[in-house]
């Protein structure tokens, strides 16, 4: 059965539009027809031309945002894109697979290795995403012992600019057993951060989680 959404007519440079917001009303519509034919085309696409890769990763990312079940049976398929020489394609990639990690989180843990390895040579917003993936792991029983380490390696090595940033967004999965490790790592970076309102941030997460 045909999807009854013509997705490619709809897409943003299809329609020569230079915003995202056809592609946003694109991914909406695929959500409330809950069509899956047109989510297997899109994912079709990603290996099309630039402008319709593009396209097609951004109405992914945003049908992911909404309705992960809907984009969760191609994890693979984003995993593959993350070595994509398109920039654009990397880091919707892993923006992609930021989403759906909550759903799909057996999946998403058996390939961190390949996604932290991306991570690490991918641009900021890679990098974001797979901070949020550790994060989402790190909540979980079955993952977060293994997982947070992984995400104190991140933060003892991420840019500063970021540090204060991933640090408020770890606070939720903070506990007993992981304490002292998270503020051990954020104490030890904070003489590398020069800025004073991002030290400040530091300062006011290390305080609030001390407690």
């Amino acid at each position: 059965m045909e999807s009854e959404i013509n997705v490619i007519e709809k897409l943003a440079s299809t329609l020569n539009r230079r915003d995202e917001e056809p592609n946003i009303e694109l991914a909406k519509e695929i959500i409330s027809k809950n069509d899956e034919k047109a989510v297997a085309t899109l994912v079709a696409n990603l290996k099309g031309k630039t402008a319709i890769q593009n396209d097609c990763i951004k109405v992914l990312y945003e049908i992911g945002e909404r309705q992960p079940e809907l984009i969760a049976n191609y994890l693979q398929s984003f995993v593959d894109l993350l070595s994509s020489k398109n920039n654009r394609m990397q880091w919707g990639a892993m923006t992609a697979i930021d989403t759906i990690c909550t759903v799909h989180p057996k999946g998403v843990f058996e390939v961190l290795p390949t996604l932290l390895f991306a991570a690490n040579k991918g641009s900021v917003i890679t990098k974001d995403h797979a901070v949020n993936i550790l994060i989402k792991l790190s909540a979980l029983n079955e993952y977060g012992h293994y997982v947070f380490g992984l995400l104190m390696e991140q933060l003892s090595q991420c840019a500063t600019n970021q540090l204060p940033m991933y640090a408020e967004k770890t606070i939720p999965v903070i506990a007993d057993h992981n304490r002292e490790l998270f503020i051990n790592t954020l104490q030890m970076r904070l003489v590398d951060v020069e800025k004073e309102s991002k030290r400040k941030r530091l300062e006011k997460v290390i305080k609030k989680v001390g407690k």
